[in-house]
């Protein structure tokens, strides 16, 4: 008894089962995340070590080396790249597909710990993060205010706003950007101070000695037993102005007398600009296990809780939402479904010319989705672009099983047999052609589960989504649809069969088939561009500006509001939507941020733009843009970064594409070297930003201390340091001061400094007091003499060797084109390159490389795959093979569309191409599976292909035409998400036309060659009667 004989017996039990799924699906729906891309396992951690006022060569010799030293020890470790500037390093862990993170983090703290304690006193613990592609802002909590200065705001943010923001689910909460830590500031005035001959280094001993934190006691006083509290730490701020320093001329000096007390901040690094105001925000972060939708929806709904605590004067706004691509890509996915099954079931009543019939088959899309969906669920994936874009695909694919059912009941109820026994005859005819097709399907997407890293964390779940659909579909079609064709369909049968027929091949169809194969995987192959993921348009765009190294921050801000001018000019003001600007470093209070936004020194700016959506073509604009900012700022270097949440995550931690490293032992015979790389790439015309990506020439004032002079006045070398810090940095790095505020009970830093207003020139640095001991006070330039100077602004390291690296983006051409030209311009500089200077190729092009090999992989597993199973069914090699001549045709009916349509081979087109060897197998079992049937020592192979043929012309075309209008919405993009998912099904289209096409007029003639006998049972059972072995008992 076969699954259609207990469905046709137990009808009420397959529609409950049916009704069962649509329910567990409502609830599946409602249960899963949805977001734009699944979870991509990308194992990194990273270590943000800040140390204020080191310099970068003491970050890197104290501080970054000792961490990379011992990070190499860890289990399952990759690669350690870190970068070092002033007072921050940011080690970045990179780990083997397949490590244990958990274990991994516990190691990395414990060589952390151990680290540390080779490192200079008063090294702070550094932050520690897990870090995947998926944790990536999905929008900013903007901060505004017409009468508040920053620095409150960024106190309120802070300790306000980010207590409520940072524990909902989901949600990983920075520090604000934008401002600097409120700090309490003792600003200095070197006129008083060489007036009064007090160094800044008195100050800063007098103002620790007068508040110091002293712990609180307790007493026994009758029977009481109170805190005995004392004023050691200021609470006052008043009081700091009249802490006593000495008696000069018999008078009483006071730190008030030198300096003012302000409620401040500490010295600014950074601005943020928010439509070129300043202004303060906060990253709005998803973990990398978070729904993208479920995180923003949560951020906007409590968006009233953290405007109460706020003051009126203060508006807090949700901007730069991505969630709006998420969102907007799974609606133009459901539609283009929607679609795909009309026209599906308008392609059915075309053929067979019977409502009820494409009826059914239209009802049979949604079951089987809404099963799909129970499964995904059940197998912890994501509502994201990949698991739609396979249910999306799946639409067109389903209609073949339900399709072929219904065209197999309507040809024997033609031969004059009643409805039910029609239905129970085709069940039993088409069963195993129908199991072999979706098995032949299913065999494509084996490989995903066989690959690794990227291609595996993509694959999988498109794969999973068209599986179990494809799964419920034949489940489906075994049951339900046989059910309903009973229940639906109306009595009166056809008296004759349908039968279409098309011109017999022959050699000569053959003949043209192997040469249009050959030429087309030959020629057109190869032209085909290579891209990790389709473009995406989506009306904005990062910016990344290098002013000349060491610009000052207040100069590269006026630099950011010309550059925004510029913008707002080329598109448009009314165009313009909304732009946010970071200007300038993270402050070393915030080392974490610089995991989530990276820039090196006050000389850069990182620009987001939103535009009107539809107004301009966003690579078009860039080129635009690109040649008029060259223009305009000659001196500066700009850079396109990814901007919004699909191509931040699919950049893997790049921010251009391409990176070539230049690094070994000798930093000077690596620069040199690749100064010969950059001229050698500013040749290729597709390359578009090439340059440094630190630093290299940073401006320096040199210090440097007469020590004997220094011993003769006095003034040792450390005093001489701490006042040269505190007249150009703060005191907080030689002693740390502390004042908390009474009213909110929250801890500030104090600090001395002398106003970088006042060191105006190298005079104004000489002139600085040092104590000089008994002598009072010298100026510096009595004991040091202060030189102008270069240095490195930034030290990159890759596994311990310090690198240069070139970066750049592409433009009017493919990246694996591009990195072809990026190697053979290397490969030419083979000759001038110095012993043990290294080259790599880094950004997007490893994983291109990673993702394209892990594809091929995947396509050749698949092919083997269906050829055994196969081989299995029909228990002949020939057979098989007959079957598979309708691959060729699939593989190159995918290239010549994806060729047509201007479609690169990306992740997307890959997967549409190796789906279309499973799909194009399918018409080509149903016409073998027939022919074998036919062929008899009576019937030559020739006939019984023409009678295949004949009898299944009508079933290829009715499926292939169904599935080819199901995929079309998708094909031609017609969503909003269109871009990201058309190569997939102008890929399949394609491998179905070309299949369709070598069924029609290629396998019948190839069967009549391969199988000109029939094929003997491979059966060794004596019991079998078509057994060679057969014995009678």
């Amino acid at each position: 008894m076969n699954i259609v004989s207990i469905a046709l017996r137990r009808p009420v039990t397959v529609l409950v089962l049916a009704l069962a799924v649509l329910i567990l699906a409502w609830g599946a729906v409602q249960r899963t995340p949805r977001d734009i891309l699944p979870q991509l396992g990308v194992p990194v951690i990273f270590v943000a070590q800040p140390y204020g006022g080191m310099s970068p060569a003491q970050m890197e010799g104290f501080l970054t080396y000792y961490y990379e030293y011992h990070f190499l020890y860890i289990t399952g470790i990759e690669h350690v790249e870190s970068k070092s500037i002033q007072g921050t390093a940011l080690i970045k862990l990179q780990f083997h597909p397949g490590t244990d993170m958990s274990q991994a983090m516990a190691e990395t703290v414990s060589y952390v710990n151990r680290a540390r304690s080779f490192m200079p006193a008063g090294t702070l613990p550094p932050f520690i993060m897990r870090f995947d592609a998926g944790s990536v802002p999905v929008g900013n909590l903007v901060f505004e205010s017409q009468t508040q200065p920053v620095a409150a705001i960024q106190d309120m943010a802070l300790n306000r706003v980010r207590p409520l923001f940072a524990t909902l689910p989901g949600v990983s909460a920075p520090p604000p950007f934008g401002g600097n830590a409120r700090t309490i500031v003792i600003r200095l005035r070197q006129d008083r101070l060489q007036a009064y001959r007090i160094s800044p280094d008195e100050v800063v001993a007098a103002v620790a000695s007068a508040s110091s934190i002293s712990p609180a006691g307790s007493a026994y006083i009758g029977d009481l037993n109170p805190i005995v509290p004392t004023n050691a730490l200021i609470s006052d701020l008043r009081d700091f102005a009249k802490i006593p320093l000495r008696t000069s001329d018999g008078a009483r000096l006071y730190v008030g007398d030198l300096a003012q007390v302000e409620d401040a901040s500490d010295i600014p690094t950074a601005f943020a600009l928010m439509n070129g105001k300043r202004t303060v925000y906060i990253p709005v972060t998803k973990r990398s296990t978070a729904s993208t939708m479920a995180v923003v929806e949560l951020v906007k709904k409590n968006l009233p809780k953290f405007q109460a605590v706020l003051p009126d004067d203060v508006k807090v706004s949700y901007q730069f939402d991505q969630s709006g691509y998420v969102s907007r890509a799974i609606t133009g996915l459901i539609q283009e479904g929607l679609l795909g099954a009309v026209l599906s079931g308008l392609m059915v009543l075309l053929f067979l010319k019977d409502l009820r019939s494409a009826a059914i088959v239209v009802l049979n899309i949604p079951l089987a989705l809404a099963a799909a969906m129970v499964g995904l669920s059940l197998t912890g994936q994501t509502v994201n672009l990949m698991t739609l874009g396979g249910l999306a695909l799946a639409v067109g694919i389903l209609v073949d099983e339900t399709t072929v059912t219904i065209e197999s009941i309507h040809h024997h109820r033609a031969l004059g047999k009643s409805l039910h026994r029609a239905v129970a005859d085709s069940g039993r005819e088409i069963a195993l052609p129908l199991l072999l097709s979706m098995l032949c399907i299913l065999a494509v997407f084996v490989p995903s589960f066989f690959m690794t890293g990227t291609a595996r964390a993509l694959f999988t779940p498109l794969s999973l989504a068209v599986g179990f659909a494809m799964l419920a579909s034949y489940l489906l079609s075994r049951t339900l649809v046989p059910v309903l064709c009973c229940w639906w369909l109306g009595p009166q049968a056809q008296t004759t069969p349908q039968n279409f027929s098309v011109p017999e091949g022959g050699p000569v169809a053959l003949t043209v088939y192997l040469v249009s194969i050959a030429i087309i995987l030959a020629l057109v192959l190869p032209r085909l561009g290579r891209d990790i993921f389709p473009a995406v348009d989506e009306a904005q765009f990062q910016l990344r500006l290098r002013a000349p190294a060491g610009t000052r921050l207040e100069n590269t801000e006026q630099l950011v509001l010309q550059v925004l001018d510029n913008i707002s000019g080329l598109v448009g003001a009314n165009n313009l939507q909304l732009s946010l600007a970071y200007v300038g470093t993270q402050p070393s209070s915030y080392p974490i941020n610089n995991i989530y936004l990276w820039t090196s020194g006050p000389q850069e700016a990182v620009i987001q733009v939103q535009l009107k959506s539809g107004v301009v073509a966003i690579d078009t604009f860039k080129e635009s843009l690109r040649s008029q900012l060259a223009h305009s700022f000659p001196e500066v270097k700009f850079s396109f970064e990814p901007s919004d949440i699909l191509n931040r995550v699919l950049s893997f931690g790049s921010p251009t594409p391409i990176e070539v490293a230049v690094f070994g032992p000798d930093l000077a015979a690596s620069r040199s070297f690749a100064s010969l790389v950059e001229k050698k790439l500013a040749n290729l015309p597709g390359l578009r930003d090439l340059q440094y990506e630190q630093a290299l020439d940073y401006p320096a004032w040199e210090v440097t201390i007469d020590r004997e002079r220094a011993g003769e006045m006095d003034a040792s070398v450390a005093k001489v340091a701490r006042a040269v810090v505190t007249a150009t940095s703060s005191s907080r790095f030689i002693s740390p001061g502390y004042w908390a505020d009474p009213k909110t009970g929250i801890a500030y830093s104090l600090q001395v400094e002398l106003p970088r207003s006042q060191l105006k020139s190298v005079s104004d640095l000489l002139n600085v007091p040092v104590d000089s001991g008994r002598n009072g006070t010298t100026a510096l330039r009595n004991l040091a003499k202060v030189t102008a100077a270069e240095t490195v602004g930034e030290y990159d390291r890759y596994n311990m060797q310090r690198t240069v690296t070139l970066s750049a983006n592409y433009a009017g051409s493919d990246l694996g084109s591009i990195s072809q030209q990026v190697k053979a311009a290397l490969t030419s500089l083979e000759d001038q390159r110095p012993p043990r200077v290294s080259v790599a190729l880094r950004g997007q092009i490893p994983p291109l490389k990673e993702l394209q090999s892990g594809l091929w992989f995947g396509l050749a597993v698949a092919i083997g795959a269906v050829l055994l199973l196969l081989w299995a069914n029909f228990q002949s090699l020939r057979a098989a093979l007959v079957v598979m001549g309708a691959i060729p045709a699939a593989l190159s009916g995918a290239t010549l569309a994806l060729w047509l349509s201007g479609t690169s081979l990306n992740l997307q087109s890959f997967m549409g191409t190796i789906m279309s060897v499973g799909v194009g197998v399918a018409n080509a079992i149903l016409l073998v599976s027939s022919a074998r049937a036919s062929h008899t020592d009576s019937l030559s192979a020739r006939e019984a292909g023409r009678r295949a043929l004949q009898a299944r012309c009508r079933p290829i075309l009715m499926t292939a035409l169904a599935m080819g209008v199901g995929m079309l919405p998708m094909a031609i993009g017609l969503g909003s998400s269109g871009s990201q998912t058309a190569p997939l099904g102008r890929a399949v289209e394609g491998g179905l036309l070309g299949a369709t096409l070598s069924a029609l007029f290629v396998l019948p003639s190839l069967y009549a060659l391969l199988c000109a006998r029939p094929t003997q049972k491979s059966s060794l059972d004596p019991d079998d009667p078509e057994s060679s072995m057969f014995q009678v008992q």
